[in-house]
């Protein structure tokens, strides 16, 4: 019986470690011109109209990036990286809504603020709670795209990235070939992280008592699961309702536009 076991396990641990494949990379030189142009022949004129989108990718589910603000004269840019379900037909209900309430609270503060917001969903994000969502194959891929737009962001600037849910592992994965470019990383919601953030990066972290990823066990074993939950410094997180309140919840949304804004 425990050979039957033995054989069992390492035959789903073999199945697991297969890689799903990753989409190709997106084009981030496109401008926001020929993107609009883009996104439109697919379909997305209700997108693409008065809007910096500066990548676009309909194949699969879709991958986009938009802008808020001015890249050209920031010095500071976060980066939105989100979780499982963002693709196309929810982006603007969502990930855009996210990005436009911290671009705002940013200029309520002070409207001269040079400072601009990304809306990154630049990877093939996991569909629902599956095997996808437990493993990281999806985030690794995202991580090296991630690593990829940065590198092409103004270097006067300063990057902050903040990833929510599964979001946070891409953050994770990406962030030791990215110390150099990031002064903080904020990790909302987080079902774990596998690797720890590179000493030099100010790291900040935030679960609502009312989140469901709380019952998500804090474990990695044959090819499944994100390891330890993040214990950085707290943002409050009283107000937050569910798993996507993180941006409507007046403290919490101060508290991170205080780290977009830097000190």
């Amino acid at each position: 019986m425990i050979r039957y076991v033995s054989a069992v396990l390492a035959f789903a641990a073999m199945w697991i470690s297969i890689p799903e494949p990753a989409p190709p990379p997106m084009r981030l030189d496109a401008g926001a011109t020929a993107t609009s142009a883009a996104m439109r022949s697919a379909g997305y004129d209700w997108l693409a109209t008065d809007r910096q989108f500066i990548a676009f990718d309909p194949a699969g589910d879709g991958r986009l990036i938009e802008v808020f603000g001015s890249l050209a004269s920031a010095r500071r840019v976060a980066v939105i990286v989100p979780g499982s379900d963002t693709n196309l037909s929810t982006y603007d209900r969502g990930l855009a809504v996210k990005a436009r309430q911290l671009y705002g609270e940013l200029l309520a503060e002070d409207p001269s603020a040079r400072v601009a917001v990304v809306a990154w969903l630049g990877y093939d994000t996991p569909d629902g709670l599956g095997l996808a969502a437990v493993r990281e194959d999806r985030a690794a891929a995202g991580a090296a795209e991630l690593e990829r737009f940065v590198s092409t962001l103004p270097s006067t600037a300063e990057v902050v990235l903040i990833g929510h849910s599964y979001g946070t592992v891409v953050v994770s994965l990406a962030l030791p070939s990215l110390a150099a470019r990031v002064t903080d990383a904020v990790f909302l919601a987080s079902p774990g992280l596998p690797v720890d953030p590179p000493a030099g990066v100010r790291t900040w972290s935030a679960t609502a008592t009312s989140d469901w990823v709380n019952r998500v066990p804090k474990i990695r074993i044959v090819g499944l699961g994100h390891g330890d939950a993040p214990s950085f410094t707290a943002l409050p997180v009283g107000e937050v309702t569910g798993h996507d309140g993180y941006f409507t919840a007046p403290s919490t949304l101060e508290a991170i536009a205080g780290v977009v804004r830097g000190g």
